[in-house]
């Protein structure tokens, strides 16, 4: 006998339906539209992302497509305010990291884009960037030197990329190095959309003395299109969540730090 689906679930059905429709939705819109609260608006949101297929953004929802077989890459305006909150907890732990003096290595991203942000709050630094976005949100900081490589702009990152950049890199000492990933698994270690990307990724990587993925949970799992190192290749991750056991574990095994920056957002689940 087939169980007749409850209101919850009929309610989250028409989200989804929604969502596919429109490719974002805000919560104002789905309190209008589904006659509900904003706080079950929250829920069914929480909901509908741990299931897989969504991506929150600050006030809504969008889905995800990035990182799904065949999926396009979005250009970084449409990433950026997916998962806000989250990823600016990752920002203020990495920047907290630096001290007076480092050399800190940022790749393109929307997570690397916030680090720049509170980095400006330190003094006497040198920032190496591949990211025109980010070395542009740096020049009006006095007390931090900023190098940037030179190359071929990807419009989508805003990222410069090729031979021109390689060999720049291959020039440069980096200290702590911040790598913004696509995708990261066990398996297939850390992954991106970008042929390019993952070439200059590569280099910055073995240009730095320690060098930490950043990422939201929803890139934990995931693979996209090319590879740029392995696990072993890094000193920690940074996110937002913990990451399933199976990437825990490898983690673990090759002594790969896990550090979780817990977000408002974060703190306001665990309440609940």
């Amino acid at each position: 006998m087939e169980r007749n689906p409850s209101k919850g679930e009929e309610r989250r059905e028409r989200l989804l339906q929604m969502l596919k429709r429109q490719g974002k939705i805000t919560i104002q819109e789905i309190t209008e539209k589904l006659n509900c609260s904003e706080a079950t608006a929250r829920r069914d949101l929480d909901l509908l992302e741990k299931q897989g297929g969504i991506i929150r953004s600050l006030g809504g929802a969008q889905l995800d497509n990035s990182l799904s077989s065949g999926g396009k890459e979005l250009h970084f305006h449409e990433k950026e305010q997916l998962l806000l909150l989250e990823k600016e907890a990752i920002a203020v732990r990495a920047a907290a990291m630096i001290q007076e003096g480092d050399v800190v290595g940022l790749s393109g991203g929307t997570t690397t884009f916030l680090i720049a942000r509170e980095l400006k709050l330190k003094r006497g630094i040198t920032v190496v960037t591949n990211a025109v976005n980010i070395a542009m949100e740096l020049s009006d900081s006095e007390d931090i030197q900023v190098v940037l490589t030179g190359g071929v702009l990807r419009r989508n990152s805003y990222e410069l990329c090729g031979p021109l950049a390689e060999k720049i890199v291959e020039n440069i000492n980096i200290g702590i190095m911040f790598l913004g990933v696509d995708g990261i698994t066990e398996e297939q270690g850390l992954t991106t959309f970008s042929e390019q990307e993952a070439q200059i990724g590569r280099l910055m990587l073995k240009r730095s003395r320690a060098s930490y993925a950043v990422f939201d949970h929803t890139k934990a799992g995931r693979v996209s299109l090319f590879s740029i190192a392995p696990l072993d290749e890094l000193k920690g991750c940074i996110t937002n969540a913990m990451v399933d056991e199976g990437l825990r574990t490898v983690l673990n095994q090759q002594g790969i730090e896990l550090i979780l920056a817990e977000s408002d957002r974060d703190r306001d689940r665990d309440r609940v």
